[in-house]
């Protein structure tokens, strides 16, 4: 057997057993998807009007806000399912199962990179069942052409490869399950803190360049212009540079940690 279907055969073993994880044990994926739903339900439909009123200068109209946040959300949304991987990798350190994988005749790096897939493949389908959400209370994305929606589910596939590669490094340096947690808490904050609900210049002045420059940020403008049919300007490569620089980042941290010798 060549080394590449020695490795693509391990690395499908792997997925296997996270997505078999994953069906198991549902709780923790279904908590962090409520998140999103439940901030999505709150901004539309407690502050819908009154933001939507501040942001447009105009009358207040509901619609146009929930056509505003959902880009933000679906993000968040791949912010928060990557807080699952990060315990599922601690849960494996501390419990000793990949401890056991680095003593096996296996391509050692297919345990990470099934953590890996699995995760992009939950993150995708938790942005599916919050864009189902949306399209249920009336999100329409009727000025994207084929190929804007095409180059938007391309942008949520690299951020959630981005940002997994991020979880399960921080899953590797926790010592149990809720440090791991604590750890990737950012993941779901920093949305909070960029132009997912307001846009950034209606900020104060000190707080601008928090918003602005975190990988959030360009990423939604980017993802909203895909999705409205408006113009993104340099927020794309922006978000393209973010997305590469975390996934090369989380790649070689990960590996480093996994493959150092345990303590």
């Amino acid at each position: 057997m060549s080394s590449l279907s020695f490795a693509v055969r391990d690395s499908s073993t792997m997925l296997r057993r996270n997505l078999l994880h994953a069906r198991r044990y549902p709780s923790l994926t279904l908590n962090l998807l409520l998140t999103p739903i439940m901030l999505l339900l709150l901004f539309v439909y407690v502050f819908g009007n009154t933001m939507s009123a501040g942001i447009g200068g105009g009358g207040a109209d509901r619609s146009a806000y929930l056509a505003y946040v959902v880009p933000g959300l679906l993000l968040m949304t791949i912010g928060s399912t990557t807080i699952g991987t990060a315990v599922s990798v601690s849960n494996d350190m501390t419990e000793g199962i990949i401890a056991r994988f680095r003593t096996m005749a296996i391509h050692h790096p297919s345990v990470l990179v099934g953590h890996v897939v699995g995760s992009v493949l939950q993150s995708i389908t938790s942005v599916v069942l919050v864009g189902a959400v949306a399209v249920a209370l009336g999100f329409r994305s009727t000025d994207a052409t084929a190929l804007e929606w095409l180059a938007a589910f391309g942008l949520l596939v690299l951020f959630a490869l981005a940002l997994t590669w991020i979880a399960v490094g921080m899953g590797l340096i926790s010592p149990n399950a809720e440090a791991a947690s604590n750890n990737a808490m950012p993941l779901i904050l920093l949305p909070l803190l960029s132009s997912a609900f307001t846009p950034v210049d209606s900020m104060p002045g000190w707080f601008q360049p928090i918003a602005e420059y975190q990988p959030f940020t360009p990423a939604i403008e980017t993802l909203r212009g895909l999705l409205l049919g408006s113009e993104i300007g340099h927020h794309g490569w922006l978000t393209i540079a973010w997305c590469l620089g975390l996934a090369v980042l989380g790649y070689f941290w990960s590996a480093s940690k996994f493959n150092s010798d345990p303590k």
